[in-house]
């Protein structure tokens, strides 16, 4: 079983900062790779899950890629089963496509997010994604 622990341990970005908004449930930590510019337009994360934790569903207008580098976790899109998320695993997610991921209840995550065409918007947030939807996965 992993920990959180465990993956500090493994980590090869830093950890960044605690994230204290509303759109994650359990506490996640960010660490901003490469920032928001207007010459790049690919802002990059490393972003840390503990286990259970997960962001709510929200949607990307530029779409978003992921690069699970650590732990074992979830994402989902809205009407398709969850997808298990092992170290090396890549989702590319499509613009506008509303989703999810975070930790499995027994695992951290951690995961390179990159959000593409960032010129194009922010992230929308929305509704949580709830206990029942995370515990049928």
């Amino acid at each position: 079983m992993d920990t959180s622990n465990d993956l500090q341990e493994r980590e090869i970005f830093p950890k960044g900062e605690e994230i204290t908004n509303e759109y994650f449930r359990g506490t996640a930590w960010l660490q901003v790779l490469v920032p928001n510019d207007s010459t790049l337009h690919c802002p990059t994360y490393n972003v840390t899950f503990e286990p259970g934790a997960r962001n709510n569903w929200h949607k990307h207008p530029g779409g978003q890629i992921l690069l699970v580098t650590g732990g074992r976790g979830f994402y989902q899109e809205e009407g398709r089963p969850a997808r298990v998320l092992h170290p090396g695993d890549v989702v590319t997610i499509r613009p506008d496509v509303k989703h999810w991921h975070g930790a499995a209840p027994d695992s951290g995550l951690t995961h390179i997010a990159i959000s593409t065409n960032a010129e194009l918007g922010e992230a929308e947030w929305l509704e949580p994604v709830t206990d029942e939807e995370y515990s049928n996965l």
